[in-house]
């Protein structure tokens, strides 16, 4: 198992957090029955947000793999691939 360090918690949350913001926007843009380029544009934005997130928290993980005992060698390379395909 991965212990992310707090820092890196703390940043992934606060993009998780903008994120959630940015997702309550679309919807209220839905709800009002705003301007289609408008809400695809917001949307393009928490995509973003949460790709940033997730390659922030991958790339820590993977980052926390390679300091420990074993280096390069004790990363499972298919199981991170996985893990960046699932991001894409």
């Amino acid at each position: 198992m991965v212990q992310l360090p707090p820092e890196n918690v703390r940043s992934a949350a606060n993009r998780l957090r903008r994120a959630q913001g940015q997702l309550a926007a679309v919807v209220r843009m839905l709800e009002e029955g705003r301007d289609c380029e408008d809400v695809v544009t917001q949307l393009a934005a928490v995509n973003r947000a949460l790709d940033r997130a997730g390659f922030s928290i991958v790339a820590s993980g993977l980052k926390q793999c390679l300091a420990e005992e074993g280096g390069a060698d004790g990363v499972d390379a298919r199981k991170m691939e996985k893990l960046f395909l699932s991001l894409s």
